[in-house]
């Protein structure tokens, strides 16, 4: 992939929703430390269900955020996206009122949409019949209702965007946020992704799948990426939102930039509809490309943040892609997951692990992979185990890989 131009885009705002804290500043201080988020799961009863454990939003209440009217009209995945929003919003500093609001987009990524509103729609019509459905239920479960209802909430005119691709949803939606600034269609996007997949339907289709960790000791030591003893993912919910801006309208607006978007690649495995290629051959197309759209080598990735989901067969491939780009040279890269703290959010992963990438750069911590107990020896890289690390950090490269071999990485910089 080659840049359109070279229009620079940057981050000037960042929200985030997560198991960890309703905050960005929340989720960062927890994710440093190493502490976990996932708990025995309560949005479902755990009873017939191989994993118990899940990453669920506490103490969320969204009549906090918009009317009581609004938010029984809402999804709950767009509940989160709407309060991650205006905390991106706010911390970007943008006067809206001044704005030309044509000019800034929404482009959002999700997995699922409105799952856990088609689990309560299904049974309502089985129950009690189709007439005592919600009239608001379709416009409740499409996916691109996070994107619209965030455009309507603060009358945001101009391109709009919903990135629908797995586990990949959001990574993939920032980068294709910057393309659209780089060509100019916009100056402002409001990007990122969100998910609230966790119900009886989405568990279950999970678990037929054996992809969920069954786990049944301590919950916060369910999610082990690279290691020996990982078994499964642990489900989570949440929401990620970054504001980027064009340098030249970030600069004229005298904007805090936190970090700039240096560029993005995506591939496809074309191997499996669930499974990754075992060598992990499409994401290593996935890091090249974005290597080359950044205009960055191997030597200038300072971290990598891994997909790093707790599965057997992902976290082995992700290995082996990153040892087929980085060669020997992988062996000096520290790699950590987010996923050990905060379970596989799904959609809305990619997001909140650019925000752990934008806070790495600015702190210069790495946070750990925590639950590192029995080294696996087909996962042998640096996973920064258990202890987060101080280091400077200048070059990171995200890497989100979803079902359907659908593959995107992101290279974020320190702002220059």
């Amino acid at each position: 992939m080659t840049r359109n131009s070279e229009t620079r885009v940057v981050v000037t705002g960042m929200g985030a929703v997560t198991c960890l804290g309703n905050s960005v500043e929340q989720f960062w201080t927890s994710v440093k430390s190493g502490q976990s988020g996932i708990r025995e799961i309560s949005l479902v009863s755990p009873d017939g269900f191989p994993c118990r454990v899940s990453g669920e939003i506490q103490n969320f209440d969204p009549t906090e955020h918009m009317d009581r009217k609004e938010a029984r009209r809402m999804a709950r995945f767009s509940q989160f996206a709407i309060v991650a929003a205006d905390q991106a919003v706010e911390d970007s500093g943008l006067d809206l009122e001044k704005e030309d609001l044509d000019r800034i987009g929404v482009l959002i990524g999700s997995g699922s949409g409105g799952l856990p509103e088609t689990d309560v729609q299904a049974e309502i019509r089985v129950k009690r019949g189709v007439g005592r459905m919600s009239p608001y239920y379709i416009p409740m479960m499409l996916v691109n209702m996070a994107a619209a209802n965030i455009s309507h909430r603060f009358n945001l005119t101009g391109y709009t965007n919903t990135c629908v691709t797995a586990c990949a949803a959001s990574t993939q939606a920032i980068g294709e946020s910057a393309e659209v600034i780089r060509r100019g269609d916009a100056d402002v996007i409001v990007t990122g992704g969100t998910e609230a997949g966790i119900c009886e339907i989405g568990m279950g289709g999970f678990s037929t799948m054996r992809a969920l960790s069954t786990w049944d000791g301590d919950p916060s030591k369910a999610s082990r990426p690279f290691d020996k003893g990982r078994d499964g993912f642990a489900p989570a919910e949440g929401s990620g939102i970054l504001i980027l801006e064009s340098l030249e309208h970030a600069q004229a607006r005298g904007a805090t930039i936190y970090a700039e978007i240096g560029g993005w690649g995506v591939s496809s495995d074309a191997y499996h509809l669930v499974q990754p290629h075992p060598e992990g051959s499409g994401a290593a197309k996935a890091m090249n490309r974005a290597l080359t759209n950044a205009g960055v080598t191997i030597t200038d990735i300072d971290y990598i943040n891994a997909h790093g989901t707790s599965t057997p067969i992902n976290d082995a491939s992700e290995t082996k892609a990153i040892k087929a780009v980085f060669g020997e040279h992988a062996y000096n890269v520290p790699v950590s997951s987010t996923k050990s703290m905060v379970g596989h959010s799904l959609g809305a992963s990619g997001s909140l692990e650019a925000i752990v990438c934008i806070n790495s750069i600015n702190d210069g911590v790495l946070h750990p992979t925590i639950n590192q107990y029995e080294p696996d020896p087909d996962c042998d890289l640096d996973y920064i185990p258990n202890v987060a690390r101080e280091v400077e950090v200048n070059v990171t490269l995200s890497n989100s890989f979803g079902f359907g071999g659908q593959n995107a990485c992101l290279i974020i910089k320190k702002f220059m």
